[in-house]
């Protein structure tokens, strides 16, 4: 029987297909349920939620605001009329070759919080001009650094670069601001050619994050996607604005733009063994490539545009959702690579389609075992709105799916903005989430492994 949080509690953790709940946020509830398995408790991080569903002309206007100084008597230089008509004008061309509604970038799952590979530290979009990073590692510093920089400015996206020590990329106006660690006789290195930034204040054991590069997008796009190659070596962004993706060799600071097809492009999917690439476009067409020729395959969905998309941990197949479909979508490829022959078929969760108000899929996570599915979904009444449905998924080799439960967040009508799993402890993920609530919260899902022997 799936477990389902009742109205007003929140959950704690799974313990074999069970969701503990509680009636509030509690470390000692925490300490209580998994705390003695794992050995660590993870608390939640607070950010603030009101603003992060600004951007574009809104959040221009109001960084304007606080650069002017209005109302503090502080004079500035304002834009001449030639520059202003100017930005109208490229503004305009964007829309009408480009078009990308700002909006529908709500729906895209483009990844606002992320687990370091192989540390208990995430980083999390927590203002529009502003990251944190919490190290639960840490036990000298129970708060997260504040990553924030004049080049950082509306963010939406960020991910930790794979076997590059503590460094994180972060999408942003104009570019990809690029943070890494400094410790106490070990410096964070710069890019040759790269300009010099500051860093953040040194806290607990003495470690400082560095903005040590920033990547500039052509014509100052937004960059709205971002995906590491799994070796750390090359960064994939992309913007809405734009139907084309850049590949960065990031050592050398040096992109390469790989165009196909109109429209602006959602989401980019590195594969776990790098030998595909996966990007969507808002236009409902998706590619598939193979990255020894980065030559690639055009799909299109009747079913909206790409919403989320996860690759199994073998690289083989990858799991994908539509704006206007209650299906999920599996596509496997026939054979090794670099081949592109591949195979979609649908994967049928009823238990969504038939709750009360639901309007179909929005968003999905699949961790490294591919054991736990997390879904959120659109619509629903009352009782199920906001909640995460939590399944338990095989591949056999289709991808089948079981209902284990839903997971409710804390405070007033929680809805889930962005999620991703952790798979450092062989108990089992986790599952961070950030609600609408203001608080990203962190949910272990500790089961008996069917696919270990």
């Amino acid at each position: 029987m799936p477990s389902f949080p009742s109205p007003g509690s929140v959950t704690v953790c799974e313990i074999n297909r069970e969701l503990i709940t509680a009636d509030g946020l509690s470390e000692a509830q925490a300490k209580e349920t998994y705390g003695k398995l794992l050995r660590m408790v993870f608390n939640p991080v607070s950010f603030q939620p009101d603003r992060l569903g600004q951007s574009g002309p809104e959040l221009d206007a109001e960084q304007q605001v606080e650069e002017e100084g209005v109302g503090n008597g502080v004079a500035v230089q304002r834009k001449n009329v030639v520059e202003m008509v100017q930005g109208i004008l490229n503004d305009y061309i964007k829309r009408v070759f480009n078009p990308c509604d700002l909006n529908l970038l709500a729906e895209v799952d483009l990844k606002g919080v992320s687990w370091h590979q192989h540390k208990h530290i995430i980083a999390l979009i927590s203002a529009p001009n502003q990251v944190l990073v919490r190290d639960y590692d840490d036990a000298e510093c129970r708060e997260p650094y504040i990553l924030t920089h004049e080049s950082q400015k509306d963010v939406k996206a960020l991910e930790w670069r794979p076997n590059g020590g503590r460094m994180l990329s972060v999408s942003c106006k104009g570019g990809i601001c690029i943070w890494a660690a400094s410790f106490p006789g070990n410096a964070a290195s710069l890019r040759s050619g790269a300009p010099s930034f500051v860093g953040t204040l040194p806290r607990g054991t003495g470690v400082r994050w560095t903005l040590v590069d920033f990547l500039g997008s052509a014509a100052d796009e937004q960059i709205t996607a971002l995906s590491w190659s799994p070796d750390g070596r090359y960064l994939a962004s992309a913007s809405c604005e734009s139907s084309s993706f850049t590949v960065w060799d990031v050592a050398q600071g040096v992109g390469t733009p790989i165009r196909r097809g109109l429209g602006g492009i959602s989401m980019l999917k590195w594969s776990p063994t790098g030998d595909y690439f996966f990007s969507a476009k808002f236009d409902g067409t998706f590619y598939l490539w193979e990255t020894n020729t980065w030559t690639s395959e055009r799909w299109s969905s009747t079913s909206g545009f790409v919403t989320g998309a996860t690759w199994d941990p073998d690289g083989h197949m990858i799991l994908i959702a539509f704006s206007k479909s209650p299906v999920l979508a599996s596509v496997h490829f026939a054979s090794k690579p670099p081949s592109l022959d591949a195979l979609l078929l649908p994967v049928e969760l009823p238990e969504l389609s038939s709750l009360p108000g639901s309007q179909g899929i929005e968003k999905i996570a699949w961790n490294a075992s591919s054991e736990r599915l997390a879904v959120s979904f659109k619509g629903g009444d009352e009782i199920y709105r906001g909640l995460i449905a939590i399944y338990d998924a095989r591949r056999t080799p289709v991808v089948s799916a079981s209902l284990v439960g839903f997971i409710r967040g804390p405070g007033d009508n929680p809805k889930p903005m962005t999620f991703s799993f952790h798979d450092k402890f062989k108990q089992g993920p986790l599952l961070s989430v950030c609600w609408s609530s203001g608080f990203c919260c962190t949910y272990p899902l500790l089961f008996r492994s069917h696919a270990l022997p």
